[in-house]
């Protein structure tokens, strides 16, 4: 067992607020500059909805992530000899337009004009080719309107559903929409990693960071058209990749990456997992129905002693299993089984969980006043939220709304005293959780500090480094 550490992260989508804060704070950090000004590293879509790109989800088109035909693991967008050629033309490359022209506006019209009865106008200007543009799309077109037939009809979820389950979505009084923030997941198998041809793009070691090296980026792309939720961009003015770094400069010194540090909704967490290096061919190559118990079974649990002999071994300092131990990230991901990985079935591994979202009831309930309805009745269909959280199946999107459910039971019992004991300790039992776990999700969740939300260890550089030059000059 080879143990390794990984920054890790959750968003609780029940909490999301869409406001575009961390893509804002994020833009104006890291890809505020020419040639980047397309790019959001962090982007927040509302789902059902199209995303940005436009339908990135649509592995047929773009031919991210992995595949295993006959059993063997291999990259979608391409093989050993047709690497060659994918850098002259790769079809499978999103363009401009799958993103958006990026624009600004002739400003200095409004100012300069002179006296007319017309009211002067600023025309949009392409910031790439510096002429007058149509503006037709952006980075958050279909934002908040996803229960439109336009947008919500093209998501490549939707046909997941049932066609009185469409149907419903589209009748005004139950439409329903909810936000999805992404960044980089920073995977443990990751697609981009691997078809790199120049080797430009690599994971550390020490902390599971997936980073570009920009004197190797050759912007032969190829790491655009393998990743399966599209982080990786081109550059136009530079030549070169680039993609989220998780703020690694703050992470080294144990401050949170900017987009988690400023959420007003307070979504994020971030910590430290360990894992098995040596199980990761295995768990990408799982059956698709056995995919979600396999990517939770390569996460360790940091306080069994045996994972701790194996971690030291390894070289993981002890202030880093330490902080795996107070992981919030390990507690909603493995301990309370809260939160899922995006589209498992790309085979990336990736290290960024969703805690799925609640919704309204479609029709009312008799039981606790009409206030919790079995889950099958929600507006946003279970069927829809397995589509993107658990490669189809449903059982794991159930459990964790039904535990989320169980502690907003029990949270209202507490505070209002309006639902029985009996009601509450069945819908506790039912959801496999006890009052003291629901206690412990409803304070993580709602009344954490940001020293309980984002526990970063030190990262040890300086160990890194040592262990770097000693492997160049031939030291053990």
């Amino acid at each position: 067992m080879q143990v390794r550490a990984q920054i890790a992260t959750v968003f609780h989508l029940d909490k999301c607020l869409g406001c575009h804060t961390c893509s804002v704070v994020c833009k104006n950090i890291w890809t505020d500059r020419k040639g980047a000004e397309y790019m959001w590293w962090n982007n927040v879509e509302t789902k059902p909805g199209t995303g940005y790109p436009v339908l990135w989800e649509d592995q047929d088109r773009y031919k991210g992530g992995w595949e295993e035909p006959n059993g063997e693991l291999r990259l979608k967008s391409q093989t050993r000899s047709s690497s060659l050629f994918n850098i002259f033309h790769n079809p499978t490359l999103p363009s401009i337009d799958d993103y958006y022209e990026p624009w600004t506006y002739e400003y200095q019209k409004l100012t300069d004009a002179p006296a007319s009865d017309d009211q002067p106008t600023a025309r949009p200007i392409s910031l790439i080719t510096g002429k007058y543009m149509e503006i037709e799309s952006g980075p958050n077109w279909d934002d908040d309107l996803a229960g439109s037939p336009l947008y919500a009809s093209a998501d490549p979820n939707w046909a997941a559903l049932a066609p009185e389950q469409k149907k419903d979505l589209f009748a005004i009084e139950r439409l329903v929409f909810f936000h999805l923030p992404r960044t980089c997941n920073h995977c443990l198998n990751p697609a981009c990693v691997a078809a790199c041809p120049s080797g430009a793009l690599h994971k550390r070691a020490e902390d599971g960071i997936v980073l570009v090296d920009q004197d190797r980026c050759r912007g032969w792309r190829h790491c655009v058209a393998a990743c399966p939720y599209k982080k990786a961009y081109f550059n136009w003015d530079t030549g070169k990749s680039e993609k989220c770094i998780l703020c690694y400069p703050r992470v080294e010194v144990g401050e949170a990456p900017a987009c988690f540090h400023s959420c007003p909704g307070r979504i994020r967490f971030v910590g430290v997992l360990l894992y098995d290096a040596d199980s990761i061919h295995a768990t990408a190559g799982t059956p698709r129905e056995n995919l979600i118990e396999r990517h939770r079974n390569i996460i360790l649990d940091p306080s069994a002693p045996d994972v701790i002999r194996a971690a030291q071994a390894s070289g993981v300092s002890a202030d880093v299993i330490e902080a795996a131990q107070r992981s919030p990230v390990f507690k909603f991901v493995k301990q309370w089984r809260l939160a899922l990985p995006l589209h498992i079935e790309f085979r990336t591994l990736p290290m960024l969980f969703y805690i799925p979202p609640l919704s309204p009831v479609v029709h009312g309930n008799d039981n606790d006043a009409g206030l919790f309805a079995d889950i099958d009745a929600f507006r946003i269909p279970l069927r829809y939220l397995a589509s993107l959280f658990a490669a189809g199946n449903e059982e794991p999107v159930r459990y964790s709304l039904r535990k989320q459910q169980a502690v907003r039971q029990l949270r209202r019992g507490v505070t209002t005293g309006d639902i029985d004991v009996e009601r509450i300790a069945a819908s506790l039992s039912a959801a496999d959780c006890t009052p003291v776990e629901a206690d412990d999700i409803f304070r993580l969740t709602n009344l954490s500090t940001a020293s309980e939300r984002f526990v970063i260890p030190p990262l040890h550089r300086e160990a890194v480094t040592e262990t770097a030059a000693a492997a160049r000059t031939g030291q053990s």
